[in-house]
């Protein structure tokens, strides 16, 4: 039995999709918080079972008969800690044999405010005395081709990475690597550095985009704090804005960049490309 935390999200609904050509959809647990949303699971015959980061009970139900577990990682900022060790207390009750988490690229290095909940997760997994593996996720293609509306509308892409880099994948290219590894061997204590084969500035991608679009979009470069209130005036909330202009903050200093081949050799294959992922957005 695989279960999945988070499986009504985006990576995780990638993720189970991927499993069902691997694995008979019973043997498939979709835990989440509210069952009702993943109707569309369910009729594919995939277990749904509630499982609330804040209620232990429902994870231990969520994790009965669990050999495997893939936990990917809470989106609430600054509660991460707390519910992700409810996760692995549920996963050490249950005995699971192999506990897969999705980290940050680098996270014990990196100077991100994205890394201290994930480091501080890791700490746990390793100290559980689960057998595991670790799956340090890079940037994600959707976080910049998924919100590409704004720019074509204005001819700009705004940021505040400079000229740094990301070596970013998409999401289902990180799904594909989870499903790599809880389906395979040979992967119990290994730490995967997870990221594109080619890295691109945001100069880069507005170019991409322009091609893509046949329109002009350019790069427009701002510092940290002008790109926060940017995200602001857009609506986002503000931890979201603190983070993603922290992130592009890193970027500039290479925190997102990387030479690392572990998710094209779990993948055994190229990671999707910047343009192909942007003419897909643009044409949606």
């Amino acid at each position: 039995m695989i279960v999945v935390t988070g499986a009504s999200g985006k990576l995780g609904h990638h993720v189970i999709n991927e499993l069902l050509k691997k694995v008979p959809a019973g043997q498939i647990v979709a835990a989440v918080r509210s069952p009702e949303k993943t109707a569309d699971l369910a009729a594919l015959g995939v277990q749904v079972r509630q499982a609330d980061y804040t209620k232990p009970e429902t994870l231990a139900s969520a994790f009965s008969g669990a050999e495997k577990v893939l936990l990917i990682s809470s989106n609430e900022l600054g509660q991460r800690e707390k519910q992700h060790q409810a996760v692995i207390d549920a996963a050490v009750a249950a005995k699971v044999k192999l506990f897969v988490y999705t980290s940050l690229l680098r996270a014990d290095t990196s100077k991100l405010l994205l890394a201290p909940e994930h480091v501080a997760t890791e700490k746990v997994v390793r100290a559980s005395g689960l057998p595991f593996v670790i799956l340090r996720n890079g940037w994600y293609l959707e976080n910049h081709t998924e919100a590409l509306g704004p720019a074509l509308e204005h001819g700009a892409i705004l940021g505040a990475a400079g000229e740094g880099r990301f070596a970013a994948a998409a999401r289902e290219d990180y799904a594909l690597a989870a499903v790599a590894v809880l389906t395979g061997a040979g992967h119990e204590k290994k730490v995967y550095e997870l990221a594109g084969d080619e890295s691109y500035t945001l100069t880069g991608l507005a170019e991409e985009v322009s091609r893509a679009a046949k329109t002009t979009v350019v790069y427009r470069n701002l510092t940290q704090k002008e790109y926060e209130s940017a995200l602001l005036g857009f609506g986002l909330p503000a931890p979201v804005a603190g983070i993603l202009a922290d992130s592009d903050a890193g970027a500039a200093n290479g925190e997102l960049d990387s030479k690392s081949r572990d998710l094209h050799t779990l993948l055994g294959h190229a990671t999707t490309p910047l343009a192909e992922a942007v003419r897909v957005a643009v044409a949606k």
